[in-house]
Formats: C-alpha cells, structure tokens, sequence
C-alpha cells in the first residue's frame, strides 16, 4: 500500500481548475474538500507511523474518504452553472 497522500487534484487532475473555483464559491463543496482533506491527513500520519491507529479505524477512516471523495467527484461531474 502506497503512503502518499490522496489529494484531489492529484486524484482528479482534469478537473483541478474546477476544484479551485468550487473551493471559493460552494460552502458545501469547500467542507467537503475540507473534510477530505482532514481525513487524509491524518489517514496519512497513521499509514507513516506518526500517529499510528488499529486497523479497524483505519478501515473505517479510508472508507469514509471513499465515500467523500464519491460525493466530491459527483459534484465535479455535475454540469456548473455558468457566470
């Protein structure tokens, strides 16, 4: 299993642009990135022994992430309104 961590722009490289322009615009989107971005941040110090966790949380933590990450890239998918 790798150690690096999952960002989302690294995850979803076509749409970074329009992961910058969610950030700033949708509250909703903002957390949810936010969110995500906390879970892998502590899935990642878990996974490099810096803050080392039981397996089980780790599941529980990487299937939240999946979860998150479905709902950040629906969102991404969904046609944007324009300006």
């Amino acid at each position: 299993m790798s150690n690096t961590p999952h960002e989302l722009h690294d995850d979803f490289p076509e749409h970074a642009e329009a992961i910058s322009v969610l950030k700033q615009v949708d509250a909703h989107f903002a957390r949810m990135a936010e969110e995500y971005h906390a879970l892998n941040r502590q899935i990642h110090r878990a996974e490099t022994n810096v803050e080392p966790m039981e397996d089980l949380a780790m599941i529980e933590l990487r299937k939240e992430r999946g979860a998150l990450k479905d709902k950040l890239y629906a969102v991404l998918k969904a046609p944007q309104p324009t300006s």
